[in-house]
């Protein structure tokens, strides 16, 4: 009688029994070998899954710690305690104005009975104080922006932007003493007060006496 049994690794055992006079024997028989290759490569496949997941959790606690590392290195946020100190009308009658009558004093020419008097700035001490207007009104614009002082709308960052850009213009005019570009650029700077003027101080047009 024969008997075929097979063990846990794919071996198969063949027990030959005969009588019991004769007794019996048994003989092993393992698998094929294209069985044994497949279980190698099985094997190879497994560890390069093992190697790659291996590599790619390493690469993400390495971001995970880097991510952390910046983030505790990075400034933390200030809240600048900024405060407005004017209102609007405040703002414009003693900051803005008196800056922009500098500037329109310091060019062109008044004609009166005793004849012509001409504006433009003769002195050092004359350009320095059209330069620190211009400087002021530069400032302003940005003021402007700022809580407190700041409009809804695009019209009035505009706005704002332009008295900026007109007050960094006439610091440069005003350092080389050029009395034409005084002039134009306070041209420049009334259209700007204009422009505001109808658009948020007189919105209907009505503009006093």
């Amino acid at each position: 009688m024969i008997q075929i049994n097979q063990n846990a690794d794919g071996a198969c055992s063949v027990q030959y029994c005969g009588d019991s006079a004769s007794g019996g024997h048994s003989v092993t028989l393992h698998p094929p070998r294209h069985r044994a290759r497949e279980n190698y490569l099985q094997a190879l496949e497994s560890k390069r899954v093992e190697r790659r997941w291996n590599r790619a959790l390493g690469t993400v606690i390495a971001g995970v710690f880097l991510v952390g590392l910046l983030g505790g290195c990075a400034e933390p946020q200030v809240q600048v305690p900024y405060r407005a100190v004017t209102d609007s009308k405040q703002f414009m009658n003693w900051v803005l104005d008196p800056q922009a009558d500098v500037i329109w004093g310091s060019a062109g020419v008044v004609s009166t009975l005793e004849g012509e008097r001409d504006l433009r700035p003769t002195t050092q001490e004359d350009w320095d104080a059209v330069r620190n207007a211009a400087a002021t009104i530069a400032e302003a614009g940005n003021l402007l922006m700022m809580p407190g002082h700041a409009r809804a709308g695009a019209d009035w960052n505009e706005i704002s932007q332009g008295l900026t850009a007109k007050g960094m213009e006439l610091v440069a005019a005003a350092e080389n003493k050029d009395a034409d570009a005084i002039f134009e650029l306070g041209g420049h700077l009334y259209n700007i007060c204009v422009a505001c003027h109808q658009l948020y101080v007189y919105p209907d047009g009505d503009q006093g006496e």
